[in-house]
């Protein structure tokens, strides 16, 4: 044995260390994240995930059954990223208006940025194979920026008027916040989502933001509440 071979070093496998399992778990899902949105979800493999984590299969596996549960955990990683924000965020404003403007802007802003948009399309086209993948993302992602919009929502009512509209009572947030997520988020994001610019729409953020808020609380004061 030459003396190059005899000092080449020996790779050990196995299970890292337990203050290390978190960085390994986050290294697979920001390798993963980049095979699915070069490949798609069916043009991705285990393979070549594991080589770009630098990890081996037997670690893929260890934390993720098999590549549909590997998917969901970067798209959730995805969603509880934007989540975060949302929960750090505060309402600002001297109306009740400009509050749910300073709500809904920088969501608008944080979702309609290029990976976001492409994990969500990846998602979508797996939909007609495994419409099980397309639909538990989509709710799972639906639920948890509902709950910190519904927060915020509550949070920007409580020190105007327009508060103590039905709308705004706790027993009728859940379904208020469905229809505030519906006009002043969907539109966009289902534009983003067929392939529309993102550099234009972010440019109209503010325009449609507000027109969908004067639109949504008109609602609120005229149909006795949303129910």
């Amino acid at each position: 044995m030459g003396k190059a071979s005899a000092r080449r070093v020996v790779v050990r496998f196995g299970r890292p260390p337990k203050e290390l399992a978190g960085e390994v778990e986050e290294r697979i899902l920001a390798a993963a994240r980049k095979v699915f949105l070069e490949r798609g979800f069916e043009g991705a493999s285990i393979d070549e995930i594991a080589e770009a984590a630098r990890s081996g299969k037997p670690t893929i596996y260890g934390r993720f059954a098999n590549k549909r549960a590997l998917f969901i955990a970067v798209v959730m990683q995805s969603v509880a990223a934007n989540v975060a924000r949302f929960e750090e965020h505060s309402p600002t404003g001297a109306t009740f208006e400009e509050r749910l403007e300073s709500v809904a802007v920088p969501i608008l802003q944080w979702v309609l940025v290029s990976d976001s948009v492409r994990l969500m399309r990846v998602a979508i086209a797996e939909a007609g194979r495994f419409p099980d993948l397309a639909i538990r993302v989509h709710l799972m992602a639906r639920e948890r920026g509902a709950q910190a919009i519904a927060r915020l929502l509550a949070e920007a009512a409580q020190s105007d008027e327009l508060g103590r509209l039905p709308a705004f009572a706790p027993e009728r947030l859940t379904t208020t916040t469905r229809f505030f997520q519906d006009l002043v988020f969907l539109p966009l994001l289902m534009r983003a989502l067929f392939g529309e610019k993102l550099k234009l729409l972010r440019a109209e953020i503010g325009p449609h933001v507000a027109r969908g808020i004067a639109f949504f609380l008109a609602a609120c004061r005229n149909s006795g509440g949303i129910t």
